[in-house]
């Protein structure tokens, strides 16, 4: 049976529960989401198995990231030309073949390091794919008002399977062997591919692509470049990345300097990240699809991170730094869901991949920097007072932002 999206009043229940049709995309969410974080887990331990070392994870890590910085503008701009819903059941599909080619290699013992960093630079182009893909298809499922409910639902998917699939994946790892598990990874991909096929959406795309891709990505920009909103969506997401998203990201190397933390300790420190994750998502999902809200929930957001982390200096044990991280997990999941919505909900159809291509690329490129010069910085100086700089110049920069870019004026062009 195929279900189609019934037309909606800009009334409609405010959770995406209300629409049948997201509820099909979330069933096959779960599944799809939760065999990419299983991919990604035996992808890695197999690189630590083959080698033992440490800069070799890190490598194929990189790899499987790479494309994502590089392709994923080119593939907002086909995200704009194409059915997203097709779009994405060829990049799932292709991780599913991916699986089942890591399967066979192990079943054959030709499962060499050149090998897996084939496969996960495969991994990184159609994850490059498939976030735009996904992206679009998002708003064309439910009802505007109901975007910000469809938004944080995903972010609840998405940091429930980074939890789950790492355990699910080690659980394998010991129950079957290796070309085993990834066979299974790839049933995964399977049954998330039937809920998609069963959904039919309608999604209006010019027939006629005269201009090139990069003048495609050119017109992108140029919409960047003139809404005023959108440009301080980025910024925002900029912000959040330097200080809450680095933060997460450089979790062991904090707890081992704050409170001489183990592996137990950073597994408990990943677990509330994860809970706080959660709940910021939750959030997010009973939100309505105003700009205004939206807004006011980022910024104060930002400002609730900023001064979590002033508190770094009395956290001298891991209930203490506990309850910091899950509350900037917490943060930073409501900033990070909430631009997007705010991307969603003002960026017209014809745009909406090439904007949200460039969103992902500085979410996900500005931790990764953020870590760096956080980290080396924690070298020279420590933790603690690295943290309450960022935290301070964090909080400044929100009061300016809110100032100079006149957010009162911007709101008014927009409803409230």
């Amino acid at each position: 049976m195929v279900f189609q999206r019934r037309p909606e009043s800009p009334s409609s229940g405010r959770s995406a529960f209300s629409s049948r049709i997201f509820c099909l995309y979330f069933a096959g969410s779960v599944f799809l989401t939760l065999a990419t974080w299983v991919t990604r887990f035996l992808i890695g331990w197999s690189t630590w198995a083959l080698t033992e070392s440490p800069l070799w994870v890190g490598a194929v890590s990189a790899t499987m990231l790479l494309p994502t910085f590089f392709l994923s503008p080119v593939f907002g701009v086909l995200a704009d030309r194409l059915d997203p819903r097709k779009g994405m059941l060829v990049a799932y599909l292709s991780e599913a073949v991916i699986s089942v080619s890591a399967a066979v290699a192990n079943f054959q013992g030709v499962f060499t390091l050149n090998w897996i960093l084939v496969l996960a630079f495969l991994l990184g182009v159609v994850s490059a794919a498939q976030h735009p893909m996904r992206l679009v298809l998002l708003p064309h499922l439910i009802a505007r008002p109901s975007l910000p409910s469809a938004v944080g639902l995903a972010s609840i998917t998405y940091n429930l399977s980074r939890i789950i699939g790492p355990a699910l994946g080690a659980w394998l790892l010991v129950s079957v062997s290796t070309g085993a598990a990834f066979l299974l990874v790839s049933a995964l991909f399977g049954i998330g591919s039937l809920f998609l096929l069963r959904i039919r959406v309608e999604v209006s795309r010019s027939q006629h692509h005269a201009e090139s891709i990069f003048s495609a990505m050119s017109q992108g920009l140029l919409v960047i470049r003139n809404s005023p909103l959108i440009r301080l969506v980025l910024i925002l997401t900029m912000v959040d990345g330097m200080i809450g998203r680095s933060i997460m990201e450089l979790l062991p190397a904090i707890s081992g300097r704050l409170i001489n933390g183990d592996a137990g300790t950073l597994a408990s420190l990943s677990a509330l990240a994860g809970i706080g994750s959660i709940l910021g998502g939750l959030i997010v999902s009973r939100m309505r699809g105003r700009e205004r809200a939206l807004l006011q929930l980022v910024f104060g957001s930002l400002l609730l991170c900023s001064v979590v982390v002033l508190l770094v200096a009395w956290a001298s044990d891991l209930t203490g730094l506990g309850l910091m991280i899950m509350l900037v997990s917490m943060a930073v999941t409501m900033i990070g869901t909430g631009c997007q919505a705010l991307i969603q909900v003002c960026v017209v159809d014809a745009y909406r991949g090439r904007v949200l291509s460039i969103w992902t690329v500085v979410s996900l490129g500005v931790p990764a920097l953020g870590a760096f010069i956080m980290g080396s910085a924690a070298e020279v100086v420590g933790f603690v007072a690295v943290l309450i700089a960022c935290a301070l110049a964090t909080a400044a920069l929100v009061v300016i932002l809110w100032q100079r870019y006149q957010v009162a004026l911007v709101l008014k062009k927009v409803p409230a």
